[in-house]
């Protein structure tokens, strides 16, 4: 039970975590990961190794009673457990404190933190480094050190000889390669399932994690301690109806967070699954729809052509079936969509306007305020969600749904998001985690309808 974190971005802790998990897996070893922050991409990739569903820790999606028990709850059914962090250790949603911050869930799991430092142009220097992270703050326990992108052996025993004085173990060298490489487009990696060679990388990835970490000092660190489970809120649904969900996955949809899905499960949900990109309507006898997050815009010509299912979803709205739809899927619900090289796709059209994608990156942490009621909020809700796009839309709401604010000041943002007969469709990403009763609003509209 550990966190794997980096010195900051791009030092290599994701091919860090993944070694670690395909060799634990190639073990026969049951592994359950975590990742620190709102990502979709890298839990992905863990899933697809481990066969379990990633867990994301966000305490500012959720909240820091919330990352406490999610982590006591999944980590207790498996041998062993570890954390993907978020950019550097103490990098966290606000310049003055490390609140969101891998070392901010280190501390709050009482966890040991391995950190991984970027070998490449640096021999001596590199025990500035790992003793300026280990007094930063003298709450955390930094337990070892990851090399990574080691030269050759003469550069690793400057290395060592340099960090020796300092007492961390070394639980692992990586040497500089580029046999492992896992493409990325505008924003992060490719996701798992649109790789075909993934398998070959996985077990490049176990043959790296094999070789290079000192197994005898990693493994008692994340062999999985038990810890106390608050019992959760039984929810009676026994004599409720259940409400079937149509759930968009497929290549061009599928950044959902699973605790988000299970928390609509456990309060009376049926999801079912269907692909915009290949089925020719919803499934039969649903009673709502949830279009999350993706790539809408890298599959735009072949989602355009689809003609049936975009009719079969415009006609279930104007039904007034309950339609959430966030980020990827409000871009679906629009007229257009113009991708990075100005071809134009037809979408489906209930939304009178256009995604337009664009070199302008859209990131961060929002505070939120309802400007208007629906099924999923109410006017004067407060939330708390997360923006990652690269879209804008052509035509903003004459009624927005939302005013955003930035989160780590006072700043006001734009006004956004759609509200159509029964559609909730909006560029924020929230986790149901702390605000469960945004799931329970959803359900709830669907029985509604079903009624």
């Amino acid at each position: 039970m550990a966190i794997i974190a980096g010195e900051r971005s791009g030092v290599g802790k994701t091919t860090v975590t993944l070694a670690l998990l395909a060799a634990l897996r190639r073990r026969n070893l049951t592994v359950q990961s975590f990742k620190v922050g709102p990502d979709y991409i890298d839990p992905m990739f863990h899933s697809q190794i481990t066969g379990r569903a990633c867990r994301n820790l966000d305490v500012i999606l959720t909240s820091e009673d919330y990352v406490q028990n999610c982590y006591a709850k999944h980590s207790q059914t498996c041998e062993y457990a570890l954390i993907e962090g978020v950019m550097g250790l103490f990098d966290g949603a606000r310049g003055k404190d490390d609140l969101g911050s891998s070392a901010h869930i280190a501390k709050l799991l009482n966890l040991p933190v391995i950190l991984v430092l970027n070998c490449a142009s640096t021999s001596r220097s590199i025990a500035a480094i790992a003793h300026g992270y280990r007094t930063f703050d003298p709450q955390l326990n930094l337990s070892g050190l990851i090399l990574n992108k080691v030269g050759s052996d003469r550069h690793l025993e400057l290395l060592t000889q340099a960090l020796e004085p300092l007492g961390i173990p070394i639980l692992g060298v990586l040497r500089r390669q580029d046999q492992i490489v896992i493409p990325d487009r505008h924003l992060g990696l490719i996701p798992a399932n649109e790789l075909s060679e993934l398998n070959q990388i996985i077990e490049n990835l176990a043959d790296l994690g094999e070789a290079g970490f000192d197994w005898q000092k990693l493994l008692p660190l994340l062999k999985v301690v038990p810890r106390k489970i608050e019992l959760e809120k039984e929810i009676e649904t026994s004599n409720l109806n259940k409400v079937r969900i149509a759930i968009a996955h497929d290549r061009a949809f599928n950044f959902y967070y699973q605790d988000n899905l299970d928390i609509l499960e456990n309060l009376g949900a049926e999801l079912v699954y269907f692909s915009p990109l290949r089925d020719a309507a919803l499934p039969e006898n649903i009673q709502g729809i949830y279009l999350g997050g993706g790539f809408p815009e890298v599959f735009a010509e072949q989602l355009s052509a689809n003609l049936p299912i975009q009719s079969s979803i415009r006609a279930a709205i104007e039904q007034d079936t309950p339609a959430y739809a966030e980020c990827g899927g409000l871009m679906y619900l629009c007229e257009k969509i113009v991708d990075f090289q100005q071809n134009t796709y037809g979408m489906v059209g209930v939304l009178p306007s256009q995604a337009i994608m664009g070199n302008k990156l859209t990131l961060g942490y929002r505070q939120a305020e309802a400007l208007e009621d629906g099924f999923l909020v109410e006017r004067g809700d407060r939330l708390v969600g997360h923006e990652f796009h690269r879209s804008s839309l052509s035509i903003s709401p004459s009624l927005p749904m939302f005013q955003l604010q930035s989160f780590d000041s006072q700043i006001s943002l734009a006004t956004e998001g759609w509200k159509y007969r029964q559609v909730h469709a909006s560029y924020l990403h929230l986790h149901f985690g702390a605000q469960a009763q945004l799931a329970a609003r959803f359900v709830q509209s669907c029985r509604k309808y079903q009624d």
